[in-house]
């Protein structure tokens, strides 16, 4: 049992430093273009993953320094009335005064139709496995991505780049930067929200990240003169 065991964990072990070293060799291949971010936004019908629907998706591929690449579809998915008047309040409410209701009622774009636009969109744009899903708590669309569109997750890597993440660290962290930080419209459209998204992660990137590493890079560079003075 014990020499079965061992086997068992030398196979773990190869299969792991295998698929790492196919990542690698998949990161080299796919270059630029496997640095890509693809940003996404959803409208839908509640957060139940279980009942609810997508009413819209947005899609942009930007670089690794957030640099807008590429403009995806913008796709409203028709969904049916009985639906939409299950909606919460807040949803009627904030559906129908952006005007996406309406568009939802008279789009004529099936779900299927609009996996098909997004996959063929990401496909041209990036290397399969390579570039990670982004957004604003983006770990509630991938839910919903995950269930209705399977074959556009397929084509992502499994990890996410959730800049809620990033905002409520910086809201711990730097909480005098963090005061300056972009503030949303909350217009409830995907496309707008993808924008957003970008804009506020770019602030944290610059008014943040860079000068607390130019800080450090000169605090090093500092004590490095002080023992030279020294010795």
């Amino acid at each position: 049992a014990a020499m079965l065991g061992g086997s068992r964990a030398g196979i773990r072990s190869c299969a792991g430093r295998l698929w790492r070293g196919w990542r690698r060799a998949a990161a080299m291949a796919g270059g630029e273009m496997g640095q890509r971010m693809v940003w996404v936004d959803l409208e839908m019908t509640g957060l139940d993953v279980e009942k609810d629907q997508i009413l819209e998706m947005a899609c942009l591929i930007t670089d690794c320094d957030l640099n807008v690449l590429a403009e995806g579809p913008n796709l409203i998915i028709n969904q049916p009335d009985e639906l939409l008047e299950s909606m919460s309040e807040w949803c009627k409410e904030h559906h129908g005064k952006s005007g996406l209701t309406k568009a939802v009622k008279e789009s004529r774009i099936s779900l299927q139709q609009a996996e098909y636009e997004f996959l063929s969109f990401v496909r041209q744009q990036t290397p399969p496995g390579l570039c990670p899903l982004a957004g604003n708590s983006v770990h509630a669309d991938k839910k919903f991505l995950d269930k209705y569109m399977p074959q556009f997750m397929r084509h992502l890597h499994y990890r996410i780049v959730d800049v809620s993440t990033v905002k409520e660290l910086c809201r711990r962290w730097y909480p005098e930067e963090y005061e300056f930080a972009p503030k949303k419209a909350a217009s409830h459209r995907a496309l707008d929200d993808i924008r957003e998204s970008i804009k506020e992660l770019q602030f944290y990137r610059d008014s943040i990240f860079k000068r607390k590493t130019d800080e450090k890079k000169r605090k090093l560079m500092e004590n490095g003169e002080s023992d030279k003075a020294a010795s």
